[in-house]
């Protein structure tokens, strides 16, 4: 049975490790999360791709592994940046919500993750079905150094997966693909007083950017998603107020929907670069394509049932970050996501859960897994 007491001292016990990344510091919490694991009689098991950053898989026997089922929260979190009005490392209660960094993203979702394997265990559930648990690192980042590794490998190959990394009980079928890249803008120095004798690589960058935003991409209406968008996150460039600049660097965050095409748009960038600058160099920080599901697919309609025992105004939704569903997804594996925590907080300062959430996720959560487990009967 479903704890809220334990729940909510386990969220902040959670909390009050720091793993933050960057740097990458996960090492702390995923030595709590597997040692939790194990002492729950779990067979508990570490792979670390990049120094002193485990990721933790552990599985609970089913019967049979016809049909192993993957539950995937991730270790890391932002860092907690200044102006809290709470010690982002105190995980302080406060008008039944409990803050901290992490708090939505991801740690209260892990703990929800945590307390069903506990309550499962507990209650001497009788499963058909193997229950995968998968804490991963650097999801912040990439995912270079945890889930990606873990399924090129083979380590993880599940019949289906959940991914608990969302907020307000909903169904996450689709999500927006993304490309970081970085414009690097060339031009020629000279003296601030005579600007035109040199190049000014700013200028040209802000002519770029301008076109970036008023392009018109085509793409499909969807159901589920927003348009796409283009954000200018950095820019840096020049060396002095009284020269003129020489280099620009812009770096840039394009999300876009399925059915988009990421090598299409890359060369709708490189043209409008190509019309503003005589030299320029475009590097790709990070493409990570969209996807989707079958609303309809019957993984869907198990958490559906389970959410609406408990939290009546679940939905099914896209979402328009990316989160790590789609690797799965490219692999053909069934993948959801979802998640309790509270909606807008995620990498803010102040971040928080509430508790009452918590409780009902945890208790959603135990419900899909056991209509998972007996779906194959119907």
């Amino acid at each position: 049975m479903i704890n809220q007491k334990r729940l909510v001292d386990l969220t902040r016990r959670l909390l009050l490790i720091e793993s933050e990344n960057p740097p990458g510091n996960e090492y702390k919490i995923a030595n709590f999360v597997g040692k939790f694991l194990k002492d729950l009689g779990l067979e508990v098991k570490a792979y670390e791709f990049a120094k002193k950053r485990p990721n933790i898989v552990a599985v609970l026997k089913g019967r049979n592994s016809k049909r192993p089922l993957l539950l995937s929260p991730h270790l890391d979190t932002v860092p907690a940046g200044r102006g809290w009005k709470f010690d982002p490392y105190k995980a302080k209660i406060d008008n039944g919500r409990i803050y901290g960094r992490g708090a939505s993203d991801c740690k209260g979702n892990l703990a929800v993750g945590l307390e069903v394997i506990n309550s499962l265990v507990q209650d001497k559930a009788k499963l058909k079905n193997d229950i995968f648990f998968a804490a991963t690192v650097d999801e912040e980042t990439g995912s270079y150094f945890g889930l990606i590794p873990l399924i090129k490998k083979n380590i993880l190959r599940p019949h289906a997966a959940v991914i608990l990394d969302a907020d307000s009980s909903d169904i996450i079928v689709a999500q927006k693909g993304l490309i970081h890249f970085k414009l690097s803008i060339f031009g020629k120095k000279a003296h601030g007083a005579y600007p035109e004798r040199g190049i000014n690589a700013i200028d040209i960058a802000t002519r770029i950017i301008i076109k970036l935003k008023n392009h018109k991409f085509k793409y499909k209406e969807h159901q589920f998603l927003k348009p796409p968008t283009i954000n200018i996150g950095m820019i840096n460039g020049g060396d002095k107020v009284n020269m003129v600049a020489d280099w620009c660097e812009v770096m840039i965050d394009l999300r876009f929907l399925p059915g988009m095409n990421s090598k299409s748009l890359l060369d709708q960038i490189k043209k409008i670069a190509t019309q503003e600058a005589k030299r320029y160099r475009m590097d790709i920080e990070a493409i990570q394509e969209p996807s989707e599901m079958d609303k309809r697919h019957y993984l869907v309609d198990c958490l559906l049932k389970a959410a609406k025992k408990f939290a009546k105004d679940s939905i099914i939704k896209g979402s328009e970050g990316a989160t790590v569903m789609s690797f799965f997804i490219d692999k053909n594996i069934p993948t959801i996501a979802t998640g309790y925590g509270q909606k807008g907080t995620a990498h803010s300062t102040n971040e928080y859960v509430r508790i009452n959430d918590l409780y009902k996720g945890a208790k959603i959560l135990e419900e899909f897994v056991k209509l998972y487990d007996c779906y194959e009967a119907n």
